[in-house]
């Protein structure tokens, strides 16, 4: 069985919600087709892009976001590229978020939310699992997995890795600040330390250890852009890019 059958099964499952398909009058390319990303992928913010080794995501590895705020609070740092994903045509995968995408606020940003695919997996192995085939897949322009706050075995992590560099998808792992404190095989680790503040912990070839304030006049004028962190009290104030609550199996 290739990656892209597997896929396909994952795309198939019950507790998998998907975007309509649809025909790109504009590119002549459906979302799941075969056309491939670049090295460097832009991130919006070019104060960031200058401290990355490759002027802007990595597309041969995975990225691992660090917060304590389950990631939410950190869409806005991938929403630009987000977009600019959007134009290739391929699915843009939501695997375990902690909230179901809110297709107007993401619609508002220009990403187009007939790509996106939400899957929920029941148990860990089905997490690592769907993201591993998720980054195999030449169908996917983005990863985003949320790990939660279980430990993961360098080994397991490595797997990821190994996925995303025969890749060329922006894969982005969302795991709890506490993570930061064991080797990990991904070749950037950011952390969200302050409002509009990344932190660069790790990042191979590049420097690191070091903040980038990310200025608001990236910001596209009138439009959500996402920086509060979730609060548990009040979910209606803050929808973050993934809106709704809506429970993991």
């Amino acid at each position: 069985m290739n990656m892209n059958e597997m896929l396909e099964q994952v795309t198939n499952r019950n507790d998998t919600w998907r975007g309509r398909h649809r025909h790109f009058a504009n590119h002549g390319i459906s979302a799941n087709n075969d056309c491939h990303g670049t090295q460097g992928l832009a991130t919006g913010y070019p104060a960031l892009d200058t401290e990355l080794q490759q002027n802007g995501w990595p597309l041969d590895s995975t990225i691992e976001l660090l917060s304590d705020g389950c990631g939410l609070g950190a869409m806005g740092l991938f929403l630009p590229a987000m977009e600019e994903l959007s134009e290739q045509g391929r699915w843009q995968v939501f695997i375990a978020p902690p909230y179901r995408p809110y297709a107007p606020l993401l619609a508002a940003r220009g990403i187009d939310t007939r790509q996106v695919l939400l899957v929920h997996p029941q148990n860990r192995q089905d997490l690592l699992w769907a993201t591993e085939q998720a980054l195999r897949s030449s169908t996917c322009s983005a990863v985003f997995s949320w790990l939660g706050a279980q430990e993961y075995s360098y080994g397991e992590l490595r797997k990821l890795q190994l996925a995303a560099a025969s890749g060329d998808s922006l894969a982005v792992l969302f795991r709890p600040n506490q993570a930061g404190r064991n080797h990990a095989p991904a070749s950037l680790r950011l952390q969200m330390r302050e409002y509009r503040k990344v932190h660069i912990l790790k990042q191979r070839g590049g420097n690191q250890a070091i903040d980038v304030d990310l200025s608001p006049q990236e910001d596209i004028p009138l439009q959500p852009q996402l920086w509060e962190l979730p609060t548990w009290a009040d979910n209606s104030q803050h929808s973050i890019a993934v809106g709704a609550p809506s429970p993991v199996a």
